[in-house]
């Protein structure tokens, strides 16, 4: 039977729908000569006494499950997956659901951020909306404690009303409130404190294209990092552009992009308009092309660096 001991003096073994009954006394009639050796598999062929089997940090794919579960592990110890709160700011907004009212729109980045959340292996919980109030939106932050992160969308860009960064300073530290990259620039993090329990704060732009993209560069990573993984970015690769586009302010460019392989090469182009508050936009894209503060125009032709989104790239 599979997996039993061979018999001392045994080299090979013959299947049992090759073998015929009759023969005189230990012996057995076979269709098939069996080579030396055939359907042994010797002690320590796949794994020996000792070995380390998986290391940490591996991620447990259906692979790893069947290994596990081939040295007998009923359980193993596992990094926890991180709880993410996501809390939506600004009086604009309104919850999806119900008909919406006069001189407002529907609260999407929420619910982006929670699928990003999901997409990379964090447990999203959201806290919904909080007014342009500083006392609500500091309760409404501070509510979030029992999470492992804090991401807000909205309220960083640092006008009247854009009371994330005040918020964050009254009820923890903030590192920065600017990055050098569009869309995203009005990006705030920090540390939420309370009780003596701190966690990281994310405070990402209201625009929704700006909010997804600063999630990818600057969330995703840090989530991969809670989850013990060491490829904190995904796919970068060098494609062959297709568009032609500029690169005013001085800032890294972070543009919507679609990438198809084409033989041994990547070719990429824009994917439409690349307004910051155009989100349907993002349906097509596939990748982001990453245009350093240096570079003020890219021609078609030129060989740009590529974030992908969506990996492998079909051609």
């Amino acid at each position: 039977m599979p997996g039993a001991p061979g018999p001392k003096g045994a080299d090979a073994v013959t299947p049992c729908e090759d073998a015929l009954e009759g023969g005189g006394e230990g012996q057995i009639g076979v269709t098939v000569e069996p080579k030396k050796g055939a359907h042994i598999r010797r002690a320590g062929g796949d794994v020996h006494r000792g070995d380390r089997v998986l290391a940490k940090g591996t991620v447990i794919r259906p692979q790893e499950i069947g290994v596990l579960a081939s040295i007998g592990r009923a359980q193993i110890r596992v990094i926890r997956r991180p709880v993410v709160a996501v809390l939506a700011t600004g009086d604009e907004l309104a919850e999806i659901g119900f008909p919406l009212p006069p001189g407002k729109v529907y609260s999407s980045n929420a619910y982006a951020l929670a699928a990003q959340v999901m997409r990379y292996g964090g447990i999203p919980r959201l806290l919904g909306i909080a007014s342009d109030e500083r006392a609500d939106l500091g309760a409404k932050m501070c509510s979030a404690m029992e999470a492992d992160m804090l991401i807000t969308s909205g309220g960083a860009a640092g006008g009247d009303r854009d009371l994330i960064r005040e918020a964050l300073a009254e009820h923890g530290s903030v590192s920065f409130d600017r990055v050098r990259m569009r869309p995203g620039k009005s990006l705030v993090f920090g540390i939420l404190e309370k009780g003596g329990r701190r966690i990281p704060h994310f405070g990402l732009p209201g625009n929704p294209v700006g909010c997804m993209i600063a999630f990818e560069e600057s969330v995703r990573p840090a989530i991969l990092k809670m989850l013990g993984r060491k490829d904190l970015k995904g796919p970068i690769i060098t494609a062959i552009c297709e568009s032609d586009f500029a690169n005013p302010g001085g800032l890294r460019l972070y543009a919507k992009a679609v990438v198809r392989r084409e033989g041994e090469h990547y070719r990429v182009r824009l994917a439409g308009p690349q307004g910051a508050g155009l989100l349907t936009s993002m349906l097509e894209a596939n990748g982001i092309v990453i245009v350093p503060e240096d570079v003020r125009e890219v021609r078609r032709g030129d060989r740009v660096e590529v974030h992908m989104l969506d990996w492998p790239v079909e051609e």
